[in-house]
């Protein structure tokens, strides 16, 4: 039987427990053998990460200890100069030629698929899974995806996750971790023990 394999990209600075519960609910929906998290090196579309990419490594491999499905990649972080998904998504493509990829996004994101680097090209590579938002309904994409989006939603390569929206955000936790706010209900306890242990988000350099 071929593989399933779920693809979750992101800064994870700090990884929380709003990253863990929406890639159980994408392991479970989509009946993944494995959801790979996938640190990244060099955003271009997000300001810098606060925590070096070695920490948010650490940090992510810690938070993934949580499920046995959960896996780790380095990918991104090695990587020099600016990640896209489409060349990330043909780096597994090549590696896994026989398994079904997803890869899953917030539905912010999906919106604003349309802009990504050679978008129609990583559509085809894999199925897309788009994680929940308050408000949002795949009527509200921009006009540039309304045709992909139906045939999308019909054949099943596009799947809309089923859960309540996460309000976690990694901004709040860096605020709360700069003034010495409680972050419990928001942190796995094993990555709030690296942070302490390493004294991360202390400064006052973060911005929104």
């Amino acid at each position: 039987m071929n593989r399933r394999i779920g693809l979750f990209g992101g800064t994870f600075d700090p990884p929380h427990l709003g990253h863990t519960r929406i890639a159980r609910a994408f392991a479970d929906q989509l009946a993944l053998d494995t959801v790979i998290f996938l640190p990244a090196g060099d955003p271009y579309h997000k300001t810098a990460p606060r925590a070096p990419a070695a920490d948010r490594l650490a940090m992510t491999r810690a938070a993934a200890a949580a499920d046995p499905r959960f896996a780790v990649s380095d990918l991104d972080i090695v990587r020099s100069g600016a990640t896209y998904t489409a060349d990330t998504v043909r780096i597994f493509r090549q590696h896994y030629p026989a398994a079904a990829l997803w890869w899953l996004v917030g539905a912010d994101s999906l919106a604003a698929l349309h802009t990504w680097k050679d978008w129609q090209t990583l559509v085809r590579q894999t199925g897309i899974a788009a994680a929940p938002r308050n408000g949002f309904t795949p009527t509200a994409l921009p006009q540039p995806l309304h045709h992909w989006a139906a045939q999308a939603l019909a054949d099943g390569s596009l799947h809309l996750l089923s859960a309540p929206p996460d309000n976690i955000s990694s901004t709040d936790i860096r605020g709360r971790l700069k003034t010495g706010k409680s972050t419990a209900g928001l942190l796995d306890p094993a990555v709030a023990a690296y942070i302490r242990r390493h004294g991360l988000y202390t400064d006052d350099t973060d911005t929104p």
